[in-house]
């Protein structure tokens, strides 16, 4: 009886070592001087991965905080999500005007209140119905901090005023960015939170030049320099102005990724000069990211694993 006891105890934590619980890479920044001094290239360089939409797959939803949280399980991520507003003006997170494609209901989310909008459950990108919800703003800028960098992608007429103001209501300037598309909303954010961190469409030396005549300055600037690899002399004019640079990978350069393995697209596109790739395939391009990074010995040093 007792080497059965014995036998029973030992599969016992076997099992147990067996599930145990995935590690996070999770990122950190104690001031948001910190955090604008790594964008800013004042800090030693670190290639990071945009989950564009939070890094959805199997089981995991676009725009869900449990989406988010099972990213920072494969990378240091930063999180690109999606706002909209409800019937009631309520700031949630989905990308699509309607419902249908990503979750259990029907017709335009401006159509529902928040409360009603709680009803439905998300769906993944195979449309499997699961248990999460939409979340709200609040609860992601919440949940992501110390863990992740946003960029906060405002879409249906969505006010900066009010995305503005959940920042600051949720005490998340030390990790959050948010996303222009032309010079003029750019600078509209700019007055409204000169501390803040702006993406911005710079695909150009004229682009620049363009956002510091309408008052931004280089310092609040991370540059998306669109979904094709741009010459890299691009590059090393923003880097010479200390401004980050986002790639789209998104799209053709994501499926060439996929299509031609060997070639290691994500490596030549971060050793062509691009610092953060936003992308579609987040362990295809992490796995790319990982030997870049261990190739050229680079650290992380807000870099918390847990």
């Amino acid at each position: 009886m007792k080497k059965i006891n014995l036998l029973v105890v030992a599969v016992f934590i076997i099992c147990l070592s067996c599930i145990s619980p995935s590690k996070h890479h999770y990122i950190y920044f104690r001031s948001a001087d910190d955090f604008t001094n790594f964008l800013n290239r004042k800090t030693t360089g670190f290639p990071l991965i945009s989950a564009h939409r939070g890094g959805p797959m199997s089981g995991f939803p676009e725009n869900a905080i449990e989406t988010f949280e099972n990213a920072t399980t494969y990378q240091p991520v930063i999180i690109e999500f999606d706002v909209a507003l409800s019937k009631d003006s309520a700031l949630v997170i989905m990308h699509d005007d309607k419902l249908d494609r990503t979750s259990t209901g029907t017709g335009l989310i401006g159509s529902y209140t928040y409360a009603e909008l709680q009803k439905f459950s998300l769906k993944d990108d195979d449309g499997k119905v699961t248990s999460f919800k939409i979340p709200t703003l609040d609860e992601v800028l919440t949940w992501g901090k110390n863990k992740v960098i946003f960029t906060i992608d405002i879409k249906r007429g969505v006010p900066y005023a009010k995305i503005i103001a959940a920042v600051r209501r949720t005490k998340s300037e030390a990790n959050s960015i948010v996303i222009t598309y032309n010079a003029n909303q750019a600078a509209e954010v700019h007055q409204l939170a000169p501390d803040l961190m702006i993406s911005a469409s710079a695909r150009s030396i004229a682009d620049i030049e363009r956002l510091n005549e309408m008052g931004v300055p280089n310092n609040r600037i991370v540059a998306f320099v669109g979904t094709a690899a741009p010459d890299k002399a691009v590059y090393e004019y923003l880097h010479r102005k200390g401004i980050t640079c986002i790639l789209g990978t998104m799209g053709n350069l994501d499926k060439s990724a996929i299509a031609n393995p060997n070639q290691k697209v994500y490596e030549q596109l971060l050793g062509n000069g691009a610092d953060i790739l936003s992308t579609d395939e987040l362990v295809l391009a992490g796995s790319q990211f990982d030997n870049y990074r261990n190739d050229k010995k680079l650290k992380f040093a807000n870099l918390n694993l847990k």
